[in-house]
């Protein structure tokens, strides 16, 4: 079974920290890259990051790059998205998505991608 489980969201204060984590099973993780997606009430689902099948390129949207950091463990079937210095508009629901191919662009839209997980949420306030 094709299976992608996001988990690591939670509350947290502004300027605080989360790492998220991305597990899958079901194909061939290190053929894909993984973006990371977010989408909070109201918003169309915006690009957050992507990592390439590798883990040695990533892509970061503007409004969390220098805070936001990709990396993965093929070994393991993860990739963890670390969320530092976060902002009250960094709440939404999180998910990490599989695209067939080795790089990827952030830019690139939700179509583009073929396993979902279900999302984790983060919540940034005081």
């Amino acid at each position: 079974q094709l299976q992608l489980v996001e988990s690591g969201g939670g509350l947290v204060q502004p300027g605080g920290s989360l790492r998220l984590s991305c597990a899958g099973s079901g194909f061939t993780w290190d053929n894909y890259a993984i973006g990371w997606f977010r989408q909070a009430p109201g918003k169309e689902r915006e690009g957050v990051s992507c990592i390439s099948n590798s883990g040695r390129s990533t892509d970061y949207a503007d409004s969390v790059k220098g805070r936001f950091t990709a990396s993965r463990d093929n070994a393991k079937n993860t990739v963890y998205l670390q969320m530092n210095s976060l902002k009250p508009e960094d709440t939404a629901v999180y998910y990490c998505a599989a695209q067939a191919s080795f790089y990827c662009s952030v830019d690139k839209g939700p179509s583009s991608y073929d396993y979902w997980g279900q999302g984790t949420q983060v919540t940034v306030s005081s």
